[in-house]
């Protein structure tokens, strides 16, 4: 962090590409009283393991299940009650035309290929297999690439880091029986959605928990809350004016804000977590965002 000549402070931020970084980014949503220097960095998910790691930056883009992990493990970060990106999953499991799947119940005892296994499109496929058909984590052999973000994690024995080239090619070849992309989702009739129905069952799954699954919230740096609290709340409260600008033309907003409605999806996704053996104990958003509860006890 440091000061700029009026002496408000500029905070170092990573943040994607959608609407609310838009919106602070070519300063649509202002406020006198901070300022951002926004890092380059892309993809998004390439902030995430320095913001963990190093608190490379004030406030970063967190995907939920990073920051989860990271807050499991005592890493000093806190969230700030935002979510900046949501999106539908259930369409990113794929088979190959070759070797179809169409039954998401013919996965069990088959490999499903997944960037890392903490990845938060895997998260929420593998939390609809288990509401949806009855399939848990442990009942598949995931293939993963990338080790996660929070260095400590440890990943169940049904986990195997053992991929290493692309996804679309090991499942070509028959290397793997299904896999999860995200924004690399390929298209044409090689590939075969393993979830039927998707786009119908999305729907009626975010009607029924309030939500579009979330993936990536704000985080903010525990040294950078302690110092320059003031700054971190006007911070928040950008981010809580983009999101009510950013969801005024969407039926169902894939960025959601405020204390109260965060607190119910962030315990569901936390059990969610733990059941897929992801956390190293119980979390709860008691926990996750007490260390912001003064800034928001302040405003109320």
């Amino acid at each position: 962090m440091s000061e700029s000549r009026d002496e408000s402070p500029i905070l170092r931020m990573a943040l994607g590409k959608h609407e609310i970084a838009r919106l602070l980014r070519d300063r649509e949503i202002t406020d006198p009283g901070v300022r951002f220097d926004f890092a380059d960095v892309e993809p998004i998910h390439r902030a995430f393991a320095p913001m963990v790691r190093e608190q490379a930056f004030d406030v970063s883009e967190l995907a939920i299940v990073t920051a989860l992990q990271a807050i499991a493990y005592d890493h000093p970060i806190a969230l700030l009650p935002v979510v900046v990106a949501g999106r539908f999953q259930r369409k990113c499991l794929i088979s190959h035309a070759s070797n179809p799947i169409r039954d998401a119940r013919e996965l069990v005892g088959k490999t499903v290929g997944v960037r890392s296994y903490t990845q938060t499109t895997g998260f929420w496929i593998r939390s609809h297999l288990a509401e949806d058909y009855g399939v848990a984590a442990s009942d598949i052999t995931w293939i993963t690439q990338d080790e996660p973000h929070v260095p400590e994690a440890v990943e169940p024995s049904f986990v195997h880091r053992t991929l290493e080239r692309p996804l679309v090619d090991a499942l070509r070849d028959g290397e793997i029986d299904a896999a999860i992309l995200g924004n690399d989702l390929p298209s044409g009739d090689e590939w075969v959605p393993v979830i039927d129905h998707a786009a119908d069952r999305d729907h009626a799954w975010a009607l029924k928990h309030g939500y579009v699954p979330i993936n990536h919230l704000v985080s903010v740096s525990l040294t950078a809350l302690d110092e320059h609290p003031e700054a971190v709340a006007r911070t928040l409260g950008l981010l809580e004016r983009a999101d009510a600008k950013a969801s005024e033309s969407q039926d169902l907003p894939v960025t959601l804000a405020g204390l109260d409605r965060l607190r119910g999806p962030v315990d569901e996704i936390a059990a969610a977590c733990l059941a897929q053996g992801m956390l190293p104990r119980p979390v709860t958003s008691d926990e996750v965002f007490a260390p912001v509860s003064e800034l928001l006890a302040a405003r109320a």
